[in-house]
């Protein structure tokens, strides 16, 4: 019994790994929230379709987990890294008193990497990768951890900055990490990474705060020593301080 969990990576074809595409070809049955699953559609052939809307989580994983315990090889997809905010934690929860079936986490380039090339390379030093999105995770925490990382220097990823019903988040989110860091430290925006429209724009601080963003976008923040070279985002590894 075989359960493969497989980020496709941003969402461009090109960015899916081969060893994604193997997955997905070994497979009998194709699972995912339907955007994804019309993602790879190109790759599934006449392959059997689970799909379900967005929130049916664990709806989702249920049901291909019980595909699997009939014999089929099932693969469940998931956006950018399967690790990172995806299905592979979940997974193994509801697959928790079926150790017979196997799962394969196959890794994907999250949205932190694929945007962060994209505005060159902001990365480089310690980061935290915080979602403000507090469908999950009570609003509360989320702010601590933002005035944390900042207080502590982290460069800062943010995924799901904002949505209709949360359209001041990253406003708040910079009003947060402005206690700590200054108004000028250097930012950057992408949305739509990976495919069509590929957009990143370069900010300080305090333009970010007033930017509006959506759920298609990730929003780095950078840390002290970030600087931009060249129209680019650049945080020094301290190679040069050797």
């Amino acid at each position: 019994m075989k359960l493969y969990v497989i980020g496709i990576g941003p969402g461009g074809a090109d960015q899916i790994t081969p060893r994604a595409r193997a997955a997905i070809q070994d497979s009998d049955m194709i699972a995912g929230y339907t955007v994804y699953i019309d993602l790879v559609r190109p790759f599934i052939g006449e392959k059997e379709i689970l799909q379900t809307p967005m929130k049916q989580e664990i709806d989702r994983c249920t049901r291909a987990r019980d595909a699997a315990l009939t014999g089929k090889t099932v693969a469940m997809i998931c956006s950018g890294d399967a690790g990172v905010y995806g299905m592979a934690g979940l997974m193994h929860e509801v697959c928790a008193d079926y150790p017979e079936i196997e799962i394969e986490v196959i890794p994907g380039i999250t949205a932190a990497c694929g945007g962060a090339a994209v505005l060159g390379a902001p990365l480089m030093h310690d980061f935290a990768v915080i979602s403000l999105s507090d469908l999950l995770t009570p609003w509360e925490t989320i702010a601590k951890r933002l005035d944390l990382a900042a207080q502590a220097d982290f460069c800062i990823c943010l995924y799901n900055p904002s949505s209709k019903k949360r359209a001041d988040y990253l406003q708040k989110a910079c009003d947060i990490m402005l206690k700590s860091k200054s108004p000028d430290t250097p930012c950057g925006t992408v949305r739509n990474i990976g495919r069509d429209g590929e957009e990143g724009t370069v900010y300080t601080l305090e333009q970010l705060r007033d930017t509006k963003v959506d759920m298609f976008t990730t929003v780095f923040i950078g840390n002290s020593q970030t600087r931009v070279i060249n129209g680019k985002l650049v945080t020094p590894r301290g190679y040069e301080n050797k």
